[in-house]
């Protein structure tokens, strides 16, 4: 499986217009060759250099989508809907959160992931969403985009 943005290429910036800084607006993401026997796609975006990437302590959740039916292979800039459930992140919002760090140059993790199974969950977490696809993931896709804050910001 292959997972790109229209917005920013592997490792690059993610533009400000997707960021806490910007609009707030999801990247447009765009996914192939989902393998067959796919019943969901899950998405997590985290920052795994909160709060600075010289010192990190813990990954920070951005962004948690479930459910995803395999045959949608994009989500367009701004998605507040996919088919699919869209969990908690580490702002406590059912929602995209961009990236705004504290300090330094942050990766924004965005990690696909093809599953035998739909999830059903009590609660979208990260953490719920990892134990559940245990056993189920049949192909994973990562895509990493940075930020790091301007002066103007």
């Amino acid at each position: 499986m292959q997972l790109t943005s229209l917005a920013f290429s592997d490792g690059g910036e993610i533009p400000r217009r997707h960021t806490q800084d910007g609009a707030d607006l999801s990247p447009p993401l765009r996914w192939r060759d989902v393998p067959p026997g796919t019943e969901s796609l899950a998405l997590i975006v985290d920052d795994p250099d909160a709060p600075d990437p010289a010192a990190p302590k813990r990954t920070f959740v951005h962004w948690v989508v479930t459910n995803v039916p395999p045959n949608v292979s994009a989500l367009d800039e701004g998605t507040k809907t996919t088919g699919g459930i869209v969990g908690k992140n580490d702002y406590d919002h059912a929602d995209w959160d961009g990236p705004k760090p504290p300090i330094g140059r942050h990766r924004y993790v965005f990690k696909l992931y093809a599953l035998d199974t739909r999830l059903e969950l009590p609660e979208v977490t990260k953490t719920a969403v990892e134990r559940a696809m245990e056993g189920h993931v049949l192909a994973q896709a990562t895509l990493v985009g940075t930020y790091a804050r301007s002066a103007r910001a």
